[in-house]
């Protein structure tokens, strides 16, 4: 069945009619005039013949479509290109060899970015537009390695990548607007992160993280545009500043209530820990203690090589500490206490108040085979005390 009807073509296309046959839209075109080959850019006048392309474009009405384009096929008139013969070229419509119009093509890869083959799969049936998963695959791929167009970047992000963690750096150069990478930067340092901003000038916003390398880098190759802290760097650093602020906070301790710190220590060691061995606990604290300073000489000691300018893998081989240990200790100012867990009214540290104020009252012993006496860790006080 023939009906009259307006379809909107790309410029070039002649619109010889439309037909619905069988519950499908079929649209017929043909292209006019001359060409040029694409080995030598010559045109062409002299028809070879004709060929017939069948894409696939988007519904009308809920209706499939079909564009069935009559293409000429010419002979290249310069005698040293390669091409001897080439067809029509529809670049607005549809690229060369495919089945689909550019904006079918645009619509599969998209569906596909955001779901995956087989949830776009789905998807694109449901809206009349079957499609095989790996289609939609072949799509993302084909645009993923297709070279980029040459556009003006205005938003461009500015960071460090590795190339040999822990030896070697680069600098990374995103579009932020479009998402994409623009470049990759040999080494980390604020001549060439200048001398690549001087050859875009259109660039009107810098989004860098809080070093100073990438800062001057900016300054120098890019004075007219306005630098600003990314996000994910100020989350970064907020994160960084709670960290270390909760470090420095006071944790609890096993040490006794200030009222009692005039005590002998083999007194003291003796209520903390288990009262038949008040040596043992006071060489555990002893212990603790050297410890600490020895921990504390070992920060000062890496804290020290980072004032002098020395890189976290210098300081690790001059030291022979791990790496992990060396991170963290170079983003301190001072050097946090253990974690202790806090007290808890099912464990001793809970009463840490009371069990002293008794043991400063005499009640060091008790049977612990007696109904009435409570049993706790290390301790046993009892009832009648």
């Amino acid at each position: 069945m023939i009906k009259n009807a307006k379809w909107a073509l790309g410029s070039g296309l002649e619109l010889l009619g439309s037909e619905c046959r069988d519950g499908r839209w079929t649209v017929s075109a043909v292209r006019r005039g001359s060409a040029r080959c694409p080995g030598c850019d010559m045109r062409s006048s002299r028809r070879h013949g004709w060929q017939v392309r069948l894409l696939q474009d988007l519904l009308a009405q809920g209706t499939p479509v079909t564009l069935r384009v009559c293409l000429s096929r010419w002979r290249c008139q310069n005698q040293v290109c390669a091409r001897k013969t080439f067809s029509d070229r529809l670049p607005k419509i549809g690229l060369p060899f495919a089945r689909r119009t550019r904006r079918v093509a645009n619509l599969t890869r998209l569906f596909g970015h955001a779901a995956g083959g087989r949830p776009a799969e789905r998807l694109m049936a449901s809206l009349g537009l079957p499609q095989s998963d790996d289609t939609i695959l072949r799509h993302l791929k084909r645009h993923a390695g297709a070279p980029a167009e040459a556009e003006t970047v205005r938003v461009v992000g500015v960071d460090d990548w590795a190339w040999q963690r822990g030896f070697r750096y680069g600098t990374i150069m995103v579009d932020l607007e479009r998402r994409e990478v623009v470049d990759v930067l040999p080494d980390r340092s604020a001549e060439a992160t200048g001398h690549w901003l001087a050859q875009h000038p259109g660039i009107e916003i810098v989004s860098r993280d809080r070093a100073g390398l990438y800062a001057e880098g900016a300054r120098q190759g890019a004075p007219q545009a306005k630098q600003v802290a990314d996000r994910f760097q100020l989350l970064q650093n907020f994160q960084k500043t709670i960290e270390q602020q909760l470090s420095r906070a006071p944790r609890p301790n096993r040490q006794p209530s200030p009222s009692l710190t005039k005590a002998e220590p083999v007194i003291l060691a003796g209520w903390i820990g288990h009262g038949r061995q008040p040596a043992l606990v006071e060489h555990r604290q002893l212990v603790s203690i050297a410890r600490r300073a020895v921990n504390t000489d070992k920060f000062n000691q890496v804290k020290a090589l980072q004032l002098s300018g020395h890189r976290i893998t210098a300081i690790v081989r001059q030291t022979k500490f791990s790496r992990r240990t060396v991170t963290k200790w170079v983003q301190l100012d001072a050097l946090p206490e253990r974690n202790v867990m806090a007290p808890k009214s099912n464990t001793p540290s809970g009463f840490h108040d009371h069990l002293a104020r008794r043991w400063a009252e005499g009640c060091t012993s008790g049977p612990q085979d007696s109904p009435h006496s409570y049993i706790v860790p290390n301790v046993a006080l009892k009832t009648d005390c």
